[in-house]
């Protein structure tokens, strides 16, 4: 969930870090740091985190008799 209260603390999604690739940050308080790394500063951003796209909808499987009313 996007605005769950409890987040898993990663620098990829903390205020004070921009991605520079995909496993790496850098940090304004830490500098050069992992993406999986955090510190005692970190504090969430929710507009960094990424959320998994839904599947999308198997409608082969329904027939006419579905979409009658």
């Amino acid at each position: 969930m996007l605005f769950r209260k409890k987040v898993e603390k990663l620098c990829a999604y903390c205020i004070h870090a921009g991605r520079i690739d995909d496993g790496h940050m850098i940090c304004a308080k830490r500098g050069f740091v992992p993406c999986r790394f955090h510190c005692r500063r970190f504090r969430y951003d929710p507009l960094k985190r990424v959320p998994v796209k839904a599947r999308p909808k198997d409608i082969a499987r329904l027939d006419e008799l579905d979409f009658s009313l």
